[in-house]
C-alpha cells in the first residue's frame, strides 16, 4: 500500500484543515478525531469513519491495527505530525462525519465557554451523568475542535451537541425548569431539581438575557475564601448532584 510522504498532497492539506479550522469543519461538516480511544468510542456508537488515517509505526500495533478497518490511509510520521493537534500524537487518526444533534431528555446550555478544554470537559461530564443534549452560543468553543475532542474523551458520541445563534430561544423552548450557577445568593445545590442547566463564561458569567431565562439560580457551597469554580468543575458538581437525586445512578 502507497505511503502519503508529502505535505502538499491535497488530501493531508484538507485534514490539516479540518484540524485547525472551526469555519472548515462546521462548512465541511467533518471533523478530524486522535487518538485509539476517541476512534474506539466513535465505532462503538455506529460512527463510521469517512477515511482512518495512519502511521506504519502505529499500524503495526496490535491494539490500533483492530480498529483500522478495510482501507486505512499510510503515512510517514511527518506528514502525520503535520496534521494533528497533539503535542504526541498516537499515529492514528480519522475524518468524521459531524453528527446530525438528535436528543432530548435533559440539557445543557453554554454561554461564551471560550475555553476548548472546559468545553470537552463539560461534554465529558454531561455524558457521564445522562445528558441527552448540549446547546452552545456562537461564543462558545468549536466542540469538534482537537482539544474538544480530547477533553471529551468519547462524550461527543454519546449525547446530541447543537450549536445555536439563539440561545435563548433554546432555553425558552426547553421542557422542564432549568438552573444556572450564581456566585452567591441563589438556592443551595441540594435543593435544586433542574432537568436542564446554564454555564457561562469562564470569567465575565452569564449574560443578564441569560440569567433572565433561568428558572432557578443555584450557588455551590464552598469553603470561606474560596472566590469561584472553574466552569468545567461547576458544571461537573451540579450534573453529578441531579444525576444522584433523579436516582440513575443507583
Amino acid at each position: 500500500m502507497a505511503v502519503l510522504g508529502s505535505r502538499d498532497n491535497p488530501k493531508v492539506k484538507r485534514w490539516r484543515k479540518l484540524a485547525a479550522d472551526a469555519r472548515y469543519r462546521r462548512a465541511e461538516k467533518r471533523a478530524l478525531i486522535e487518538g485509539r480511544h476517541l476512534l474506539a468510542a466513535a465505532l462503538e456508537r455506529g460512527i463510521s469513519p469517512v477515511a482512518v488515517l495512519v502511521t506504519e509505526e502505529a499500524a503495526a500495533k496490535a491494539e490500533i491495527a483492530a480498529l483500522l478497518g478495510a482501507r486505512p490511509v499510510l503515512l510517514t510520521k511527518g506528514v502525520f505530525r503535520a496534521i494533528v493537534d497533539a503535542e504526541t500524537p498516537q499515529g492514528l487518526a480519522a475524518e468524521i462525519e459531524i453528527p446530525v444533534a438528535k436528543g432530548d431528555g435533559p440539557a445543557v446550555f453554554l454561554e461564551g465557554v471560550q475555553d476548548p478544554a472546559n468545553v470537552g470537559a463539560i461534554i465529558r461530564s454531561a455524558a457521564a451523568f445522562g445528558i441527552g443534549r448540549m446547546v452552545l452560543d456562537r461564543g462558545c468553543a468549536d466542540p469538534w475542535s482537537p482539544k474538544a475532542l480530547r477533553a471529551g474523551m468519547g462524550g461527543h458520541f454519546a449525547l446530541a451537541i447543537e450549536e445555536t445563534a439563539d440561545l435563548g430561544g433554546e432555553i425558552d423552548a426547553f421542557r422542564g425548569m432549568v438552573a444556572c450557577t450564581v456566585p452567591r445568593g441563589g438556592v443551595a445545590l441540594g435543593e435544586a431539581r433542574a432537568r436542564g442547566w446554564i454555564f457561562g463564561a469562564e470569567g465575565s458569567g452569564l449574560s443578564e438575557d441569560i440569567l433572565r431565562r433561568a428558572s432557578l439560580r443555584v450557588t455551590i457551597p464552598m469553603a470561606a475564601g474560596s472566590e469561584s469554580l472553574n466552569v468545567a468543575a461547576a458544571a461537573a458538581i451540579c450534573l453529578y448532584q441531579s444525576f444522584s437525586r433523579s436516582g440513575a445512578g443507583s
